[in-house]
């Protein structure tokens, strides 16, 4: 059975452009994913955003493994963007990304994680 979920699609909707990070929380197996990828996705492709400018990527995928490093999934995502146009960007499984070491900065402690990635993002 699948349950509608027009309130929060409805709060995603109402957000939808004031420039901030949209989690999606709530306990396993209950619609998250569905709301975000099925949902939220036919509203905005029903509404003049194109396919190319939704970047989906689910971190618990073998295939994506390599995206839970901060650095690779900055690359993955800047590699499938241009200058002058709006994303949208789906991260299923964001805890599933690893903090690593900064590897610019010798004798530190200071780690680099999906927040840096994200915060970055946000500024293009």
């Amino acid at each position: 059975m699948i349950i509608e979920r027009k309130q929060y699609l409805n709060e995603l909707i109402k957000k939808k452009d004031n420039g901030r990070i949209k989690i999606i929380t709530g306990i396993r197996r209950c619609g998250k994913s569905y709301l975000l990828f099925k949902l939220y996705k036919d509203y905005l492709l029903g509404n003049d955003v194109k396919k190319e400018q939704i970047i989906e990527i689910a971190l618990d995928e073998i295939n994506n493994i390599k995206y839970r490093n901060p650095f690779e999934l900055n690359d993955y995502i800047k590699n499938k963007i241009s200058k002058n146009k709006k994303y949208y960007i789906f991260i299923d499984e964001i805890q599933f990304s690893k903090p690593v070491k900064n590897p610019y900065i010798i004798d530190s402690d200071e780690e680099i994680t999906f927040v840096d990635t994200l915060l970055g993002l946000m500024k293009n």
